[in-house]
């Protein structure tokens, strides 16, 4: 991996809707074009991610998705009115900061939720975006957030357990997302403490598939858990703002856009068949899979496949 960015430009961007994201710039001022789409939603844009470019040969682009991270209004705040906040703006929010930013177009890397971020602007946006790096690949279908949110019970019971028993119990049959979303919001902070914590746990949990597993040391943090847990429940129960397989059926949208597709087979939480099916519907991709890995970047060989497919991409114009 290379050394960490160091940006020469940052700033806020007004989106419109009260929103203002957070943006910032690093590497080669005249290199090659690169957006950056983190996970959650809610995670924000983490500096170590810039070690997967060669900051010599790209410009790094980075940005906090509305709501979380350095953008404003922080999610995190009760008050805060999260109805415009759906991937539909996310996807208006990137392609604005290109536009501010001057560029053409750019290669779009995107991480777990970033993937199907990515995804969706580039089907909107085709003419926009020159390669896409995804790795850990979700599609955002209904079925995807019902796997983690009851079917990955069956791989980890007892803390499912708990992760269910964290609401009262006359929601525990319905969706567990629109239970989590309710208490988020309740007027005692305790309450909304608590149900921050108890998602968060679950959500440290059903990645936990890799031999040597270390709990994500962000949920420590209590601002950050209520971000992330507000914006993750908003997002599946809303169907993550998707039509349900939008991004498989538009995978045809794509046609000519080369793309590697990074995935551990250990991340069973978000099943490797997912981008199996997209790699069968989109031609110019390509499937890397990581025996070893699960979800997310701390697998010992996902960042390595990931720099390859940048250095690769690199060279190309």
């Amino acid at each position: 991996m290379y050394p960490t960015m160091q940006a020469h430009a940052e700033g806020m961007l007004d989106v419109g809707d009260g929103h203002r994201v957070f943006w910032q710039v690093g590497g080669n001022p005249d290199g090659k074009p690169a957006v950056v789409l983190h996970g959650g939603p809610g995670s924000g844009c983490e500096p170590g991610w810039a070690r997967v470019f060669d900051p010599a040969r790209y410009r790094i682009v980075f940005l906090d998705q509305r709501g979380c991270g350095r953008s404003t209004p922080n999610a995190g705040d009760p008050t805060v009115d999260l109805s415009t906040n759906t991937t539909g703006h996310l996807v208006a929010d990137v392609e604005r900061l290109r536009e501010h930013l001057g560029v053409d177009r750019w290669l779009v890397l995107g991480a777990s939720w970033g993937s199907s971020l990515a995804l969706a602007y580039a089907q909107r946006h085709p003419s926009r975006v020159s390669e896409l790096v995804l790795f850990s690949v979700t599609l955002g279908t209904r079925r995807d957030v019902e796997w983690i949110l009851r079917d990955m019970g069956r791989v980890f019971p007892a803390e499912w357990a708990r992760f269910r028993d964290g609401v009262p119990p006359a929601d525990r049959d319905g969706c567990l997302a629109d239970a989590y979303a309710r208490l988020l919001v309740d007027p005692d902070p305790a309450v909304r403490e608590r149900a921050a914590r108890d998602w968060c746990a679950w959500e440290d949990i059903h990645v936990a598939t890799v031999p040597g597993y270390r709990p994500d040391e962000r949920y420590a943090d209590p601002e950050f858990r209520m971000v992330f847990a507000r914006l993750v429940t908003h997002y599946w129960r809303h169907g993550c703002f998707l039509d349900n397989g939008e991004l498989l059926r538009g995978a045809h949208r794509l046609a000519g856009i080369p793309g590697v597709l990074v995935h551990g087979r250990l991340d069973i939480s978000s099943p490797v068949d997912g981008p199996w099916q997209l790699a069968q519907a989109w031609p110019d991709a390509r499937l890397v899979l990581l025996d070893a890995d699960g979800h997310g970047s701390r697998g010992p060989d996902m960042a390595g496949a990931v720099t390859a497919a940048l250095d690769e991409f690199a060279a190309v114009c």
